[in-house]
């Protein structure tokens, strides 16, 4: 079962009758048998059921532990923070310093790098007296494994979720559209650009050095859409079916490519990760209070820290490190400042737009390679070899022909157009709910029809598995 398959929605088409009759109090109880039965379904391995809940029951033993030491000494309270830390992220722990060195033969649950963020968050809140513990294991149960998130985030807070999760929500057949406009949305990504730029980017990057230059500048700029599509698609699909039920996922992206530098970027790629490094790495480490240069070592900490997060091997650090440099220069030529504070001109951010995009490009190279030599081969020929042959109508005989390849494009188009409007302040679902019944309804059937008819599905295809799934 995954968010894209049948099953799923089937599940889901069970679980919102039940949990709108049930008493509010109750209601969570249906979120939880739809957790448990998502996740066993999804894994079908003990070994890795084993693992997440002995996580989940670790935590949460440490998280009432933290409680009852709240009016001991510090040093105490430290050292039990710690040590649930420690414990509840072991798993994670020794499959990244596994990758490291070459060992990856850890089992790892679906989804392990997502729980741990949100298990050392909840442990760190308590600590902090910023969350009361949740007492009932169940209700904890469910918000570490809540199925529409679980896969690959949002990364949520205990204190944004706990109403909505726990307090039950009323009917609200909007809501139920508005989730299902969001749901909408993520198939089309996923099926008219993440998967369609796929077969073009995998036949590059799987088959380097046959094609090289202006190969790798395609595929770059291809897979820094996929992967985009890919992760937004399943964020929407996440929002979308927690909003049926009346919850609020936070956002994970605010039109990154809109960007006119990396630290903009950062603030609109990975929402919920960047804020999660923000505030129990970065601020902790001193942010940027303790002067400039501190302010840079903690940069490079952070960032060395998500690489390493994104996967146990040496690319994975140097993209790291490689936006943490991006940053310095970027504080450097104050590259950082907002656009009033640079110039008044307007023709300069769009120049500025394209180069952040131009850079975190690289980084996606070096990020989608299998490996860091590969990646530095793949961008040194991108730079140096010119391939006119690309021009010819060869790039149609890699995988998608011409007019799959007019689909992918016009898909693109789509994606640019939504964002330009949304940076715009037009929010388009509430635009779309606002016309008529027929215009609406319309709407909604054109996309269905688009995708059925374009999109990467159909008989025989298999739907690829959200990338940042794997992390």
């Amino acid at each position: 079962m995954s968010y894209t398959s049948w099953q799923y929605f089937v599940m889901i088409l069970v679980l919102l009758p039940v949990y709108y009759l049930l008493p509010k109090k109750h209601r969570w109880i249906v979120l939880l048998a739809g957790s448990v039965f998502f996740y066993i379904q999804l894994i079908r391995d003990w070994k890795q059921l084993l693992i997440f809940g002995l996580s989940i029951i670790l935590s949460y033993g440490f998280s009432l532990l933290i409680q009852i030491t709240r009016r001991k000494k510090k040093i105490v309270r430290l050292v039990v923070l710690w040590a649930g830390i420690l414990l509840s992220s072991l798993p994670l722990l020794l499959y990244r310093v596994g990758g490291l060195f070459g060992s990856t033969s850890w089992i790892v649950p679906v989804g392990l790098s997502f729980y741990t963020l949100q298990m050392i968050a909840y442990l760190t809140d308590i600590y902090k007296k910023t969350v009361r513990v949740q007492v009932n294991p169940l209700k904890y149960a469910l918000f570490i494994s809540f199925f529409p998130q679980i896969i690959q985030g949002p990364i949520p807070r205990y204190k944004a979720l706990e109403q909505g999760l726990f307090e039950g929500n009323d009917y609200d057949f909007e809501h139920i559209i508005s989730g299902l406009q969001l749901v909408l949305w993520g198939f089309f990504l996923k099926y008219m650009v993440a998967d369609s730029a796929a077969v073009f980017v995998n036949t590059v990057f799987d088959q380097f050095p046959k094609y090289t230059g202006g190969y790798v500048l395609l595929a770059g700029i291809l897979y820094s859409f996929q992967l985009y599509a890919d992760f937004l698609s399943c964020t929407s699909l996440s929002q979308g079916v927690a909003e049926m039920f009346g919850i609020k996922l936070g956002e994970n992206f605010c039109r990154p490519y809109f960007a006119d530098s990396v630290k903009d970027f950062w603030r609109r790629w990975h929402i919920s990760l960047s804020s999660w490094l923000r505030d129990y790495i970065y601020i902790p480490l001193g942010g940027n209070r303790k002067g400039k240069l501190m302010r840079w070592i903690n940069l490079v900490i952070v960032f060395a820290v998500s690489g390493l997060w994104h996967g146990g091997s040496g690319k994975f650090l140097v993209w790291g490190l490689l936006h943490a440099f991006y940053q310095i220069l970027g504080e450097l030529f104050s590259f950082g400042r907002k656009s009033t504070e640079r110039t008044s001109s307007k023709f300069l951010r769009p120049f500025r737009q394209l180069l952040t995009f131009i850079l975190v490009m690289i980084g996606w190279i070096i990020f989608r390679a299998d490996t860091l030599k590969s990646a530095l081969a793949m961008l040194e020929s991108m730079f140096t070899e010119f391939t006119p042959e690309l021009f010819t109508g060869r790039i149609f005989k890699l995988g998608l022909n011409q007019k799959e390849f007019i689909v992918l494009v016009f898909s693109l188009v789509i994606l640019w157009v939504t964002g330009y409007l949304q940076e715009k302040g037009v929010v388009i679902r509430t635009w779309i709910m606002k016309r008529n019944i027929v215009i609406r309804w319309g709407i909604y059937f054109a996309v269905i029809w688009l995708i059925w008819i374009c999109g990467s599905y159909g008989y025989g295809f298999n739907a690829a598995d959200f990338i940042y799934g794997g992390f």
